[in-house]
């Protein structure tokens, strides 16, 4: 539910990776002192002071990945005592590779991890939630990956920011994927070859498949993770986060079409009859026609009302149900701008460059 209240402060601990600190936190909680933290970011600025802030004295190593900033970003994080790896820009920069980067880091530091906890620069994780994923995960071996809630810190800041919040209200539960800030087993996690460094989006639901392809498990907690800073408050930014879904979606079931389950099927399916198909053929027809083939524009409302039911069964508020309804069906046409431009340039041997849409840390 939006506007909960914000966490406590988190508490301000020496994070020096020592002997004494991992007693400690085994002391305190023995799933701590078996887990990392990798923090990925590029100039997040504030966000990334309050990130390092709330996780300082709560894990046995903490690293932070930069990639390229140029706002104080390394120097904040080595003050804090995280380990630092500045990584190669000369090779097209990912999520996943960054990630894959501090995980490599961390068992450099200490092969006897057996947790890591991934955090985007611009989140800020609740201070009892590493406590309550390790014990959780630790408990069940099926489990290789454990998530909770997210919240937008300033949803009313945008009803970009707003869609943000809404679209992280996820069942609870077993899920077939999480995001990118979650707590995961290293073992099952190296077992299937970390995340893909080649996937500009989407390399967290690639995971995840995998991951369940060999046996394992990944669960939604009924608690509260985090705090995120989307920052998002201009259409153009939200489109090309769409056009970033888009792609996903097409690169996601391209490279798994062979295998079973029909990866992303559905998803690209729905981005192409609606954000493409649908519009052509209502412009085709249109002067053959004599205008007639505008009727098939009703078909979105028929759509709008199947998106709106389903999320008030979902339990959203009737406002929050209305706008997420009017932007699903908004973003079926960056989607499949998205998937389409995915196609061509893989059909002409041209490498995706990275989709951004996020604002510089201030």
């Amino acid at each position: 539910m939006i506007g909960s209240s914000r966490p406590p402060p988190p508490t301000s601990v020496d994070p020096a990776l020592s002997d004494q600190t991992r007693a400690r936190l085994s002391e305190n909680h023995p799933g701590l002192g078996r887990l990392g933290v990798v923090v990925i970011g590029r100039n997040e600025g504030e966000r990334l002071r309050r990130c390092l802030a709330a996780l300082v004295g709560r894990a046995s190593c903490l690293v932070y990945v930069d990639s390229g900033s140029s706002d104080g970003s390394v120097e904040l994080a080595a003050r804090v005592g995280a380990q630092i790896v500045d990584l190669d820009l000369s090779i097209p920069f990912t999520a996943a590779r960054a990630r894959n980067a501090g995980l490599a880091k961390l068992r450099e530091l200490d092969s006897s991890l057996e947790l890591v906890q991934f955090v985007d620069g611009d989140c800020e994780l609740v201070a009892d939630w590493l406590a309550k994923a390790s014990t959780q995960i630790l408990d069940d071996p099926t489990l290789a990956v454990v998530c909770g809630r997210l919240r937008e810190r300033h949803p009313e800041a945008s009803i970009y920011n707003r869609l943000c919040d809404i679209e992280w209200n996820s069942p609870v539960g077993y899920a077939e994927a999480s995001g990118g800030i979650a707590l995961m087993r290293i073992q099952a996690f190296s077992e299937v070859g970390g995340f893909n460094p080649d996937l500009i989006a989407g390399e967290e639901a690639d995971l995840c498949l995998r991951l369940r392809q060999h046996g394992y498990r990944i669960l939604r907690m009924d608690a509260e993770m985090g705090w995120h800073d989307a920052n998002i408050t201009r259409f153009g930014q939200w489109w090309k986060r769409s056009v970033r879904s888009g792609h996903a979606y097409a690169e996601g079931f391209t490279r798994h079409s062979h295998e079973p389950g029909r990866y992303c099927a559905r998803e690209v399916r729905s981005g192409l009859i609606w954000g493409a198909i649908v519009p052509a053929l209502v412009l085709g027809l249109l002067w053959p026609s004599g205008g007639w083939s505008s009727i098939l524009l009703g078909s979105y409302l028929v759509l709008a009302l199947r998106i709106f039911r389903w999320s008030r069964r979902r339990g959203f508020s009737a406002a929050d149900a209305r706008l997420y309804t009017l932007f699903c069906v908004l973003g079926r046409f960056p989607s499949a701008f998205g998937e389409l431009r995915y196609w061509a340039q893989r059909a002409v041997g041209k490498r995706s460059a990275l989709i951004e849409y996020k604002h510089a840390g201030s």
